[in-house]
């Protein structure tokens, strides 16, 4: 969950001003289990999307749009780390929908990394698999997006994350006091608008405002990343009446950084939660469509949570999540 500074991690932008974003992770995971065999097959099963599909063993799976991203690891993984082939079955499941905004892909991929480490033994920390997974996705299978998921995924709990040209990551864990993270939890509210959106096709478009020095998206990309920051100072200081104002500047600010990042539907959305007692909010991710929250002071959730079901939009409930990535092994 971006609370603050979304987008501000894509290239060119954090290249040229540096980026900055507060999120934090709630319990939807992805769900990645593999299954070492001699069959001489490798199985790939994505178990919410029902697909299955088994190839021969090979070190290289073929990138024809059947699940990417599965065999992006499996080919990043064999060509680094392995000799020989290997055959498996790998199960994947992701609890949030795709296109959610919710960084979806990006923790399916740490977690199938993470499998794959502690299977294979790898000499991986917490940066290098987050590191890993942004260039699987970014580069490998040429995915357009930003950085700052693959990280939240891996590092886990309230984080402010730094970055910078060259690929540098840093990331700042905050030590939020409990009250403060209850209380937070209880005043966001988190909704599903049905309709999950290509995200690359808006990153692509702020990219390139940047890239052609477009004043205005740079000047409201400055802005976003400024309530970053606040949203930090804001959080550890238990100044928790302002969160809501900085999501609504932020969020008006973030509409400016592209095109397609709202529409009347999400608008709709927005001015009835306003209307009804939150004093902030936005799309989750990239923008057009997946999550939507708010913050509602005052237990103000209530009427929220009513009005906006009223528009048949239905509340995902939640709690936030301590710790990142977690790999484990059952032996027989």
């Amino acid at each position: 969950m971006g609370l603050a500074g979304g987008g501000t991690d894509v290239s060119p932008f954090a290249d040229l001003y540096g980026g900055s974003i507060l999120n934090a992770t709630i319990n939807l995971y992805a769900h990645a289990t593999i299954i070492p065999n001699e069959s001489g097959i490798i199985t790939l099963d994505a178990i919410d999307q029902e697909q299955t599909i088994h190839y021969d063993t090979k070190l290289a799976l073929p990138l024809d749009g059947k699940l990417d991203l599965l065999k992006g690891v499996y080919n990043r993984i064999a060509k680094e780390y392995l000799t020989e082939p290997v055959s498996f079955t790998l199960q994947t499941h992701v609890d949030a929908p795709p296109g959610s905004g919710l960084g979806s892909s990006s923790t399916l991929v740490v977690a199938i990394i993470g499998a794959f480490a502690h299977w294979l033994k790898l000499p991986l920390g917490e940066y290098d698999i987050a590191h890993l997974a942004y260039e699987i996705e970014r580069i490998d299978l040429g995915l357009a997006g930003g950085r700052q998921d693959q990280y939240a995924a891996t590092f886990g709990g309230f984080n402010f994350m730094e970055f910078y040209k060259d690929d540098k990551v840093i990331v700042n864990p905050l030590r939020i006091r409990r009250k403060f993270a209850t209380e937070l939890q209880n005043n966001i509210v988190l909704f599903y608008t049905g309709k999950s959106r290509e995200s690359a096709t808006i990153i692509d478009k702020q990219s390139a405002a940047i890239n052609q020095n477009a004043q205005k998206q740079i000047d409201a990309t400055l802005k976003v990343k400024e309530q970053s920051i606040k949203m930090k100072e804001a959080l550890l200081r238990g100044e928790l009446d302002k969160i809501g104002e900085i999501l609504h500047i932020g969020w008006e600010f973030k509409k400016q950084m592209a095109e397609g990042i709202s529409n009347p539907e999400i608008e709709k959305l927005y001015n009835t939660a306003i209307e009804a007692g939150s004093n902030g909010g936005k799309i989750s991710g990239a923008g057009g469509g997946g999550f939507i929250f708010f913050y509602c002071p005052n237990n103000s959730r209530f009427k929220v949570i009513e009005a906006i079901e009223a528009l048949n939009i239905q509340m995902t409930p939640y709690e936030f999540a301590m710790s990142g990535l977690y790999s484990y092994s059952i032996d027989s």
